[in-house]
This record gives structure tokens, C-alpha cells and sequence, in this order.
């Protein structure tokens, strides 16, 4: 559906010069309300949230012109307060006053639900520590909308945030996630996505992947595949447009592993010898499959000099 699509749901015209009797019936109570805000489709906010942000005292948000945008368009006239990892902590001890004298409070986030990858963690646990109630309305979530459109399985997964931006900390927080038997669900930026996607096909070898890009909006996809097919798609294609969120099937265990032929051995050694050496190769594929890595090295190296002779009768 797109993103400019009308929408007016009930209640969306409450404005904030509410009766406290009015608020009560809208179920706004003291205290700090998280409140999940759509992630690209401005019709994808619920009810509850309408009448939550028309009803609350102050509302907390990342950007104030973007969540402004979002309250102008359900007719809500609300009290912004900035609140974002560059004055957190700054602002933070005057929201906690706020809730301490006895005010309710909305945090959103720019998009999604707030605390995934933002900084109101610290507010929640500021409001806690101060035994100030803490409630919410669920909403959209990029990283489980992502999950469940990848058809990777979902009964168990690990949502990893952003990787490291250095190549280094990725390939070493990704090798700390290779045994995990859990879907894994990463944020990306899509300058580094190419990059991320061969670390990742490096680290955890060839397994099925999913990329989301522009979730509930009109150029919304869902590109699937291997790990190193995505990472040379988008090596080719360039860094895409928008929000970016990566699925990635979880360990496969050892029977999995075990059960792969030789020429599927062969073809992943070939695919590592293009970059990297013969012990090189043999050590990643026998961290990723368990075999013994004597048995690798013998068929890289035989591989390897199988090039080199292919090479050498192609010279004139």
C-alpha cells in the first residue's frame, strides 16, 4: 500500500487540552508509555497509540519534525520534547522529574518500536529504578516484520542490532555467532551491505539469507537466496535505497554438515581459494563443517594445483 495512502481512525482527532476525566477513559495513566510508531506506511499506527499520544502529557521522540509529520496527519496536537542519543542525558533527569510529579509520558522512536536501536533503554531503566510505571503499545517492528517475510524459520532467533562498521569486529562478532541454532536478524546500512553480506558467507558459509529493504513502503523487497549470491548482488548492483534489514538462517548443525557431497565441498573450497590460500581455505571450511581439516587441505591443494595446470596448458 503507499506510504501517502489517507488514513483517518477513530479517536485520531483528540487533541491534548484533554479533561483528566477524558484521559482516564482513554486509558492514559501517569507515567512512561512506549509507543511502536509505523516504520514507512503512516496507516500501520493503532488506535491505542492515536488516543496514548493525543492523551499523554509530553511526547518524547527522536526527531521532532518526523513524529510532528505523524501526529499533523491523524490531527493530534501534542507537547514534542527531543530526546535522542546526542541529548539523552541531558534530558533524561528533566523527564524523570516530569514522571516523578506525576505526568505521563509517550516515547517514540523515529520509526518501529522504541528501544530497538535507540536510546531509550536508559529512560526505561531511569523510570524503573525511580518506581515510576512503565507500559506501551505493541506495534511494527522492522527486524520482526523482516523475520517473518524471510521464511527462515522463527521459532527461535537472535536480533544482533547493527554489526560493527570496521571489517575486523564484524568478521569477529559474526565468528561469535556461527554455532548458534537461531535465525539471526541484523540491522544494516546500505553503503556497507555488500561488505557485510561477504563477511557474513565468509564467516558462516553459503546459508539461505534474506534482504529486506523499505518495509511497508511502495518500493518495498524482499530479495532471497544464499549468502554469497546476495553479497555478489548487491556488489554488482550498488548499495540500494532505504532501511535495510538482514535475515540469516541459524546454524545448520552437524548432521546438516555432514551430509554435504564432494562436489559441494569442492565448490565452497573453490569459492575460498579465489581469495585466500589453501590452508586458508581448509581451516574456514573445517571450522564451518566440523571435517577434519587434514581431509581439506589435501583436496584444496588439489584442487589448487589442478588450476595451476589448467592455467599453464592455456599459455601459449
Amino acid at each position: 500500500m503507499p506510504e501517502n495512502a489517507p488514513a483517518t481512525p477513530a479517536g485520531a482527532g483528540q487533541s491534548r487540552q484533554e479533561t483528566p476525566a477524558s484521559k482516564q477513559e482513554a486509558g492514559v495513566e501517569p507515567g512512561l508509555w512506549l509507543v511502536a510508531t509505523p516504520i514507512g506506511n503512516l496507516e500501520d499506527v493503532s488506535q491505542r497509540a492515536l488516543s496514548v499520544l493525543a492523551s499523554v502529557d509530553r511526547v518524547a521522540c527522536e526527531d521532532t519534525r518526523r513524529t510532528g509529520r505523524l501526529l499533523s496527519r491523524h490531527d493530534i496536537a501534542a507537547r514534542l520534547v527531543s530526546y535522542h542519543e546526542h541529548n539523552a542525558a541531558r534530558v533524561r533527569p528533566t523527564l524523570i522529574r516530569m514522571l516523578k510529579d506525576g505526568s505521563s509520558v509517550a516515547l517514540v522512536s523515529d520509526a518501529g518500536t522504541p528501544l530497538i536501536s535507540d536510546p531509550g533503554y536508559k529512560l526505561v531503566r531511569a523510570a524503573l529504578d525511580a518506581g515510576i510505571r512503565v507500559t506501551g503499545c505493541p506495534g511494527p517492528s522492522a527486524p520482526l516484520l523482516a523475520l517473518v517475510l524471510s521464511g527462515l524459520p522463527t521459532d527461535r532467533f537472535y536480533f544482533g542490532g547493527f554489526l560493527p562498521a570496521k571489517a575486523g569486529p564484524r568478521r569477529k562478532a559474526l565468528a561469535a555467532l556461527k554455532s548458534l541454532d537461531a535465525t539471526l536478524v541484523f540491522f544494516e546500512s546500505p553503503r556497507r551491505l555488500a561488505a557485510s553480506l561477504a563477511d557474513m558467507a565468509e564467516a558462516l558459509g553459503p546459508r539461505p539469507a534474506a534482504v529486506a529493504r523499505e518495509l511497508t513502503k511502495l518500493h518495498e523487497e524482499l530479495r532471497r537466496g544464499p549468502l554469497d549470491q546476495l553479497a555478489a548482488h548487491y556488489d554488482s548492483a550498488g548499495a540500494p535505497k532505504g532501511e535495510v534489514v538482514v535475515v540469516v538462517g541459524g546454524d545448520p548443525g552437524d548432521a546438516a554438515r555432514s551430509a554435504l557431497s564432494d562436489a559441494d565441498i569442492d565448490g565452497r573450497l573453490g569459492r575460498l581459494l579465489a581469495t585466500g590460500t589453501v590452508r586458508d581455505a581448509a581451516a574456514a571450511l573445517s571450522a564451518e563443517t566440523g571435517r577434519p581439516r587434514r581431509e581439506l587441505y589435501a583436496r584444496a591443494l588439489a584442487l589448487s594445483q589442478a588450476r595451476t595446470r589448467k592455467g599453464c596448458a592455456g599459455d601459449p
